[in-house]
């Protein structure tokens, strides 16, 4: 059933990765903000995030499949960020000052909700283990 929590979180974690990117840029060096697709490798990375969850949330009968599509989303979230915060340190002219955006920790949130979905799924299959033992 696509009407399940975990299919709000997923979507959540869509607008995350897929829509608010475009407009929260990641840092400000020298008054220009930079957005992620100024990186071709970012842009690449982002994607595939994306299209992971768009798949996750399409495979709702798949409940075992949707979980590991969740953990490999989490796993490239936390590559991104460690790109993002390893680019943003090393900045090159870092005389100026440089801000760090918010865009930069998107991909935090996108893992709370990922691991939030993947909770309620696990949720969803102990019960279906439960009412088949029943029978």
């Amino acid at each position: 059933m696509i009407q399940r929590i975990q299919t709000i979180y997923l979507l959540l974690a869509f607008l995350v990765t897929g829509v608010l990117m475009f407009f929260i840029p990641l840092w400000t060096l020298n008054g220009k903000a930079f957005y992620f697709m100024q990186d071709q490798f970012f842009t690449i990375l982002l994607g595939l995030s994306t299209m992971l969850t768009i798949v996750s949330i399409i495979s709702f009968k798949k409940r075992q499949n949707q979980f590991v599509m969740n953990r490999l989303n989490i796993i490239l979230n936390l590559i991104l960020l460690g790109l993002f915060v390893y680019r943003s340190l090393n900045l090159s002219g870092e005389t100026n000052v440089s801000e760090k955006g918010i865009g930069m920790f998107l991909p935090i949130v996108a893992i709370v909700l990922l691991v939030l979905a993947n909770k309620a799924i696990k949720k969803d299959e102990d019960l279906v283990k439960s009412v088949d033992r029943l029978r």
